[in-house]
């Protein structure tokens, strides 16, 4: 049936963001074509919220130990947003794409459906 999900991140600066994916986080890619990365994400899992305000989309990078995955950017010159914080469902805290837009990380802290066959 369903064969993926594909993830549009827009930005004002997509050819820097594109090489700190590449360089900076290290994800696989294949070019579509004229330098177009496109780039293999980890496993993967999707929520659906309630909202009174008008329905909006996020996009997280997950990991099991946020502080080793912070350090390890940082190593790699990479600008975390703030400290993490500690929420009942997570830590969490956002990198700072070239562009000037936050990609949030997220350590889970309850089960998650990314592994399930």
């Amino acid at each position: 049936m369903l064969s993926g999900a594909h993830v549009i991140l827009y930005s004002q600066d997509a050819e820097a963001d594109r090489a700190f994916i590449k360089d900076v986080l290290g994800f696989a890619h294949v070019d579509a074509g004229h330098g177009w990365l496109i780039f293999k994400l980890p496993p993967a899992e999707v929520a659906v919220h309630p909202t009174d305000g008008a329905p909006k989309h996020e996009f997280y990078l997950m990991c099991d130990d946020l502080d080793a995955v912070c350090a390890q950017l940082a190593e790699r010159g990479a600008e975390l947003t703030g400290e993490v914080t500690e929420e009942r469902w997570g830590r969490l805290t956002a990198v700072r794409l070239p562009s000037g837009s936050e990609l949030p990380l997220y350590q889970p802290l309850h089960p998650v459906a990314h592994s399930l066959d």
